[in-house]
């Protein structure tokens, strides 16, 4: 059971994955029928409120937590305003503009942009004599470029239904929109790693985080939304992605995703974003009746690649950097007359070694690091 412990990140990292093509698909089926992106962001949070709000309250009286001081109210304010009210709007709107293919596969410039911040601010060790950083260093490539693959090299109709008149402008803007977000979510993994280390609480930080996006979004879309009409529920499936979007994608996704950034940091949980395009492009045949091309399953190959090389780099890093912390022995195999003998002339003792410190706050990378500050 050990073993299958480790893995809990991992797993429960592919389940948010799925909670998150699940909800461009949905919610890209709602946007074809009419439903405001910016409305929906504002039920999605309020849903998402809703649904997680009661259980982080009886939970924290149940067993406590820490208080929400100054410097984590301040925290938790701004990465709701940037990773999700900004991030989500902007999002929705880019995915209204392009399609669900290019939302998932923009979705993926995350990785590189959360490993160049994580490793300009330290959270993130890069070595170039390190197999391991190497390994996240090309990794990371081959999970972008298949992940854009994807949604690009679709073969003789490479991008050809959107590249004349009003349609190649709104592509356009959806795609500077779905890069904007892709940077706002960046930025968002990064302040996990500080909000989890002055306030520990996830299912309370879920349900903060839930409550200010609820409430910044709906003041964004008073602005920006003049139809009142926008406002109104035409139809089940607007129901149904409300409900999915902010129950599972953000109440429950958000909490599972910020226990995983306290355990492997902001890069681990950045780099199963490409899981997403693999899935919404397997899913989207079916359901949204897009076509799937062999520049679309190449990708999905480079994807699942760039994944393995990230991951084993990530492993290896860890057991590095766990390998340099513990304590050395560099006892002689001799007689054990003569080690007694050594060891009554100056009074020593093997003890000695086990004594130091293992320096146990480095023995998880980087990222620990910084949380136990």
């Amino acid at each position: 059971m050990s073993g299958l412990g480790g893995h809990k990140p991992t797993m429960a990292m592919f389940g948010v994955e799925f909670c998150y093509a699940a909800v461009a698909l949905i919610s890209r089926a709602a946007f074809l029928q009419g439903t405001s992106p910016r409305v929906f962001v504002v039920y999605r949070q309020v849903v998402a409120t809703l649904a997680i709000a009661p259980i982080a309250y009886f939970s924290r009286r149940k067993s406590g937590g820490p208080s929400l001081g100054l410097r984590s109210f301040t925290l938790i304010f701004l990465a709701s305003l940037i990773g999700i009210t900004i991030n989500q709007i902007i999002y929705f709107e880019g995915l209204y503009l392009a399609s669900s293919s290019i939302g998932s596969a923009m979705g993926n410039l995350v990785p590189a942009i959360t490993f160049a911040l994580a490793s300009i601010l330290g959270l993130e060790k890069i070595s170039i004599r390190s197999f391991g950083s190497l390994a996240k260093i090309v990794g990371t490539i081959l999970c972008v470029s298949g992940a854009v693959s994807m949604a690009l090299l679709r073969g003789p109709k490479l991008l050809n239904a959107f590249i004349f008149g009003s349609e190649k402008e709104k592509w356009l803007m959806g795609c500077l929109l779905l890069f904007g977000s892709a940077c706002c979510w960046s930025l968002w993994l990064i302040l996990q790693v500080h909000m989890t280390a002055c306030y520990p609480d996830h299912l309370s930080l879920s349900a903060w985080m839930c409550f200010f996006g609820a409430i910044q979004s709906a003041i964004v879309t008073l602005f920006l939304e003049r139809d009142l009409n926008a406002w109104i529920v035409h139809s089940d499936l607007e129901i149904l992605s409300y409900l999915f979007s902010g129950a599972i994608g953000s109440g429950l996704a958000f909490y599972v995703q910020a226990w995983c950034i306290s355990q492997r940091g902001p890069l681990f949980s950045a780099m199963f974003n490409p899981a997403c395009t693999v899935i919404v492009t397997i899913l989207a045949a079916p359901i949204l009746h897009e076509e799937i091309y062999i520049g679309s399953l190449i990708g999905a190959v480079g994807v699942v690649i760039g994944l393995y090389f990230v991951l084993w780099g990530k492993a290896k890093d860890i057991l590095d950097t766990q390998n340099e912390t513990e304590p050395k022995f560099n006892l002689k195999q001799t007689r054990n007359d003569d080690i007694f003998a050594d060891e009554s002339k100056d009074g020593r003792s093997c003890k000695h070694d086990l004594e130091q410190p293992l320096l146990a706050g480095e023995s998880n990378g980087a990222e620990k690091n910084v949380m136990n500050q």
